[in-house]
């Protein structure tokens, strides 16, 4: 669908994110450290960032954002703000070292989708209706806007776990279907965190004194679980496994680029010289789930699929998740090479996964160019957060 201006929505330009950037880069310092935990209710979510959908579909890249904050508070202001930044980095990496838990939770989703009893309760969360009044008005505001402050999806996830006892994949999966920052790895890990299954021992609980002082009061919730049980049944963290390696491009091939939700800022990511011949978008939003995807989640990703393909000086075009499709394109214009930017662990790798048999049986190849930031952080993601940012800081300059 095309994106329709008249829905509660950012815009979904390069254009805004960078305005957006130099509009909260004063605030990036002391005054981020200082209030980033209060959630002031919609439209009242200074001093954080509201950053997040851009760099979600990577129509800001994180070293820029890094680069332009370092260079306005230097790195012990900003420290905090940075930490924000390399969680969505870290929580990348460790998917992309583990990515059966993407699985699983992926299998685990489509399984309980079939389940009428547990959708039946889930619906009725989602909706709003549990009687908790911090967590039904954040249903709402997650319906509406597709958004929620950070400190209320910790909180809304903790509820829907241990007081509500709802299934974390369902959870997780309606969170990566409303939000338009949803990010399979930092959405996904991020539920697990809360659920006390990433850390094991370690569970979020969220408590009734502290919404009340970091919603200003706004909320009083009675009635939430005071003991965090993690669920039974996970699997525990797989062993980290080798990334799979990037395919360069190959300069001398006449070339197609192909988009995807993953990265929106190619311009910065593609050599010089590369003969690219067209260009085209492909929406994978609606594959993030089994069940529906919000209409305003597919027409943020969809209008900034366009956006980055008249920043090329290509005409919009959009190609359906089907390999022929996908080859015929190519033919149609004499690429003998597709370039699609590296998509991590999640619905996008999965459709470029399906996708190189498909090119590679009509002699075409598919390259996947990974940027040096994630090339570089990545494999440092190994363990817990904190002995990643002990390490990221120093290759980042913070």
């Amino acid at each position: 669908m095309p994106y329709d201006p008249a829905l509660p929505l950012p815009e979904p330009t390069r254009a805004e994110g960078l305005r957006r950037l130099a509009d909260m880069l004063p605030r990036a310092g002391r005054a981020y450290a200082a209030g980033r935990n209060y959630d002031r209710g919609p439209g009242r979510h200074a001093p954080v960032s509201m950053l997040s959908p851009y760099l979600r579909h990577r129509l800001l890249t994180e070293d820029e954002v890094v680069g332009a904050v370092l260079k306005r508070h230097g790195p012990q202001t900003a420290e905090k703000f940075m930490q924000e930044v390399l969680w969505r980095t870290y929580w990348k990496g460790w998917l992309e070292l583990r990515p059966e838990v993407w699985r699983r939770t992926r299998r685990r989703v489509a399984a309980l989708a079939r389940d009428r009893a547990v959708m039946e309760r889930v619906e009725a969360a989602a909706a709003g209706r549990t009687g908790i009044d911090c967590f039904d008005a954040w249903m709402v505001e997650l319906a509406e806007t597709g958004y929620l402050h950070n400190h209320a999806r910790m909180w809304t996830a903790s509820i829907w776990v241990f007081t509500l006892r709802l299934p974390w994949e369902l959870g997780a999966d309606l969170f990566l279907r409303h939000l338009l920052d949803g990010d399979p790895a930092s959405n996904t890990l991020s539920w697990r965190w809360v659920a006390g299954l990433h850390t094991p021992g370690k569970a979020y609980l969220a408590r009734p004194d502290n919404i009340r002082r970091y919603t200003d009061g706004r909320f009083d919730p009675r009635g939430l679980a005071d003991t965090a049980e993690p669920p039974a049944g996970d699997a525990g963290n797989p062993r980290p496994v080798p990334p799979p390696e990037p395919t360069p491009i190959d300069l001398s091939q006449p070339s197609a680029l192909l988009l995807t939700e993953e990265d929106l800022h190619p311009e910065d990511l593609l050599p010089p010289g590369l003969d690219i011949r067209a260009a085209a978008a492909m929406p994978c939003a609606a594959a993030r789930s089994p069940l529906p995807v919000a209409a305003g989640v597919r027409g943020f990703t969809q209008g900034a699929l366009g956006n980055a393909l008249d920043r090329l000086g290509f005409l919009g075009r959009y190609l359906p998740r089907d390999p022929a499709a996908v080859v015929s394109w190519a033919r149609e214009h004499g690429a003998r090479q597709v370039v699609a930017p590296y998509a991590p662990v999640g619905p996008a790798r999965e459709v470029l996964d399906a996708l190189e048999p498909a090119l590679a049986a009509a002699d075409i190849r598919l390259a996947r160019p990974r940027r040096a930031w994630d090339a570089d952080l990545w494999p440092l993601a190994t363990a817990g957060f904190f002995g990643f940012w002990k390490t990221a800081r120093g290759r980042i300059g913070a």
